[in-house]
Parts: C-alpha cells; structure tokens; sequence
C-alpha cells in the first residue's frame, strides 16, 4: 500500500480542515489506516484510526469531539475532518497504514509499516 496526504494549511484557532490519505495497492480488506502527528520538539502521537473493513475506529481522547476519521472505499481514500481547530492542534499530520490490526493496538506506531508524506497544520491563534 503507498499513502499520500494532502489537505493541510493555514487555519485561524476554531476553524477547519479536512485532511485526505490516498490509497493505492491491491488489497485494503485487512488494513487500518491511521492518521499521527507531531508537533515541533515532540514526539509523534495518535490522532486516529479507522479500519478498512467494517469501518471501526478509535481518536486520542485530545481529538474526540472535534475530528472525524472516514473513509471513501471506492475513491480509496481516508479523511480526517478537523473542527474546532486550536493553536495545539498545530503539527505535521501523517497517514499511515497497518495490516492485521485490533483495536488495542490502533494506537501504536510501530504497528503500521507504510507512512505516507506528511501534511502540515498550523492553527494560529
């Protein structure tokens, strides 16, 4: 599976975004795409994560309530709506896909073995 990410930009402190991971490859029936980020000086840290099939996820408590993790199955492309948009929020947004996943381990990074590019958020306040 190869991943691209795109949708990131310059936003104003309770604004929106929706953010856009491309798939392509062969089969997806077993993946979970996860979206991470990482902020200046930090490490990079779980957003969320939706699998492919059956359409189950899982958000950072940080996240829950204010973005919204889809996916489009004919267009193969995950999305990631941002709302409510705040200076914190601001990072390198990064897509990502694992196969074989649960639920326990959504979260991890270590799990997911093909990254795509990053996408850059900046919230200002």
């Amino acid at each position: 599976v190869q991943l691209q990410a795109s949708g990131g930009g310059l936003v104003q402190a309770g604004g929106s975004l929706r953010l856009s991971c491309a798939a392509s490859g062969r089969s997806f029936s077993s993946i979970t795409v996860g979206w991470f980020r990482q902020a200046p000086g930090k490490e990079r840290e779980f957003v969320a994560a939706i699998r492919w099939s059956g359409g189950s996820t899982s958000y950072a408590d940080s996240v829950k309530g204010r973005f919204t993790i889809s996916k489009d199955s004919a267009k193969k492309t995950v999305y990631l709506q941002t709302n409510s948009l705040k200076p914190e929020d601001t990072a390198v947004y990064y897509c990502a896909a694992g196969v074989g996943l649960i639920a326990s381990t959504y979260r991890s990074l270590s799990r997911y073995d093909c990254w795509g590019q990053g996408t850059l958020v900046t919230v200002s306040s």
